[in-house]
């Protein structure tokens, strides 16, 4: 079958396409003909070998997790009801960027009516975890809500659930594009951080008061302004790295303003329920109260500039590969 290969850690240029073994469906496991993959930024640091939080694949491996298709056959205990039905499909860490790919039976989210393949992977995983990061900030209605890399996979949906929440959102991008995006979304105010006084253009869009909720999935220097933009007793989330540092708050620093320091640990705990999101999420869309953000797709053989386009920074929303 077609799939694609990181040959080694690297570039995106370490992505090869080629013919990869049929996959063994095992006990309990399902084999998905892959329509949709969705990608994700961890994945790009697990190709280049730097990701923190996943052990490192044995090479070659096939990366990517998270496909949309359809149920084309079961192994022994699983529901054979399954088999013709359009599902989302979570194959672990590696895996995804091929035409068939297995995955456990008890990973399935069945795709809504209402809802294509292109749509439902656009929200699934990036969707699931804007949900957990939603619930976990205790957003407060009328609440003033800051989001790093807005027009991104999870940003982008952090914007529409925190205003479906009640909040005033300022959303930080890079580029007329992204900003664009941001405020069709429902932001009150979109920011380029790449702009010298950033900072002061969020503190003046709060009219002086400082942001009640921080999410930070850029860390570095960035991350570190956005705490300092955070007002007394508001919370700071953190669920990424994309700079390449975390963000790190001293406890004293915090403790002074009383500032909530929700960290990347947070994550640990959202695989149990990122089934019940992933439904959340999907419903809010074929209701039109979410949007999905496809910014662009590329077909199974160019994976390596689909990541390319990712690391670039040129992405709108979701990046998905087509089969």
């Amino acid at each position: 079958m077609r799939a694609v290969q990181a040959v080694r850690f690297g570039g995106p240029e370490v992505l090869v396409p080629g013919e990869a073994p049929e996959p063994v469906v095992g006990a309990g496991q399902v084999l998905v003909e892959a329509s949709v993959v969705g990608i994700t930024f961890v994945e790009t640091q697990i190709r280049r070998g730097v990701d923190q939080w996943h052990a490192k694949p044995e090479l070659p491996y096939v990366p990517g997790g998270m496909v949309a298709g359809r149920v084309g056959a079961v192994g022994a205990g699983a529901d054979p009801s399954w088999i013709g039905r359009l599902v989302l499909a979570d194959a672990g860490a590696t895996g995804a960027f091929a035409e068939r790919v297995v995955a456990g039976a008890e990973s399935l989210v069945p795709v809504p009516d209402g809802l294509g393949l292109r749509e439902a992977a656009a929200l699934h995983t990036d969707g699931s975890t804007a949900a957990g990061l939603v619930e976990g900030a205790r957003i407060v209605s009328g609440e003033w809500v800051l989001v790093e890399a807005a027009a991104g996979g999870v940003g982008n949906l952090l914007v529409q659930l925190a205003r479906a929440a009640g909040a005033r959102v300022i959303g930080l991008a890079r580029g007329a594009r992204k900003l664009d995006l941001i405020r069709a979304l429902g932001a009150e105010a979109a920011v380029d951080y790449s702009a010298p006084d950033w900072t002061e253009q969020v503190r003046k869009a709060t009219g002086g008061a400082g942001v009640d909720v921080v999410f930070d999935g850029v860390g570095g220097e960035i991350g570190r302004a956005a705490f300092e933009l955070t007002a007394r007793h508001g919370r700071f989330s953190v669920h990424g790295a994309s700079s390449g540092r975390l963000t790190v708050i001293e406890p004293g620093a915090a403790e002074e303003r009383g500032v909530e320091v929700i960290g990347i640990e947070q994550l640990y705990g959202f695989r149990p329920r990122m089934h019940q999101w992933a439904e959340q999420v999907m419903a809010e869309a074929v209701a039109g109260r979410v949007r999905p953000v496809i910014g662009q797709t590329f077909p199974l053989e160019h994976a390596a500039d689909a990541h390319a386009a990712i690391e670039s920074r040129s992405a709108l929303g979701k990046t998905l590969l087509l089969i």
